[in-house]
């Protein structure tokens, strides 16, 4: 039987109207009649119609967010985090697929679903300023990713190209000097534009060879791609001591292929991905890999949305989210075992 805030407000002892003062959290109330109230709450198992709660303040409670690719693990694990941050304001995520594909993310951008959402927050890989620049503005939009685009948006990214010269920085570090990069996408594609301008600064500052010789183009960024990019890579002629890979998958797909042709890695040619997928870090050898810190990026999604229905947001930012490298077997090798004496 459902609890209601009369059945809580019997119970204890006050009026439907201070029930409703705490479940709604406003401020004038009490420390002592809110826990009160509290008790009652967590006595009968009380929980709140937030339906009810949206529409009274002209909203649905749901927030859109359109991805490229839900089979990629880094977007299963961001939406998650999206998911999460938006449950702890009692707002429901509904979850697009775009496939990357423009004339889906036009649909997704243009407002398609405003009646039913009361914001969106996008991952465009295809769109262009002109069509974002066209979009309905029926609901708050919130950009993720590494496209840049000039318009009144909030976007929320890392630094990609700091980030892989990190990446790069690290695997010099440890004796490398012949680091290839696999993924430089054919075709136009901004975040891999600027991982690769990241892998060649780094290399250019370091004296050390960044030529086209060492970059493997690929059409997509699976584990496929990274297995065809990296035999392509050996098949040239071309040994490098070391691989960057656009992100975790292809550089999962690239060490199977070091695998299957007996090179040990990272004895003979070590690895890093970039994303910090959680099936990096089971492999037989773990992966060193750039980890951006997703649970931040869903937040400050999140909260982006929130403010601009709220009314209360700044002007559109550039926001920048944090990210660590996290360092594996794959750049580092395995730690010595430790043997008992007897």
């Amino acid at each position: 039987m459902r609890v209601s805030l009369k059945d809580v407000a019997a119970h204890a002892g006050v009026s439907i109207k201070t029930v409703s003062n705490v479940v709604n959290d406003y401020q004038h109330v009490t420390p002592a009649m809110r826990a009160r109230v509290q008790r009652s709450i967590d006595a009968l198992g009380y929980r709140p119609n937030l339906t009810a709660r949206h529409l009274r303040k002209g909203r649905t409670g749901i927030i859109a967010l359109a991805l490229p690719e839900l089979g990629n693990p880094y977007f299963a694990e961001l939406a998650a985090a999206v998911i999460d941050s938006a449950a702890e304001h009692d707002y429901t995520v509904l979850l697009d697929h775009t496939g990357g594909r423009r004339e889906q993310e036009l649909l997704v951008s243009q407002g398609f679903r405003a009646r039913v959402i009361d914001g969106l927050i996008l991952s465009p890989i295809e769109l262009e300023t002109e069509d974002l620049g066209e979009s309905a503005e029926r609901v708050p939009l919130v950009l993720l990713g590494e496209r840049e685009y000039d318009l009144p948006y909030d976007h929320i990214a890392i630094d990609n190209v700091a980030a892989a010269r990190a990446a790069v920085r690290h695997l010099i570090g440890v004796g490398r000097r012949e680091v290839a990069f696999l993924g430089a996408r054919r075709g136009h594609s901004e975040p891999a534009q600027l991982r690769v301008r990241g892998w060649r600064e780094e290399l250019t500052a370091a004296g050390l060879p960044a030529d086209d010789g060492l970059v493997a183009a690929t059409d997509g960024w699976g584990h496929a791609d990274g297995e065809a990019a990296m035999v392509r890579l050996l098949d040239s002629g071309r040994r490098p001591d070391a691989v960057f890979a656009y992100n975790d998958p292809m550089a999962i797909g690239a060490m199977r292929v070091l695998h299957a042709r007996g090179v040990r890695v990272p004895e003979d040619i070590a690895v890093a991905g970039f994303d910090d997928v959680v099936e990096g870090r089971f492999g037989a050898v773990s992966l060193t890999s750039v980890a951006p810190d997703k649970t931040a990026i869903g937040r400050l999604a999140v909260e982006s949305v929130l403010a601009r229905l709220g009314g209360g947001a700044p002007a559109p930012r550039r926001i920048r989210a944090g990210y660590h490298l996290a360092e594996r077997e794959s750049t580092l090798g395995r730690p010595p075992r430790v043997t008992r004496s007897s």
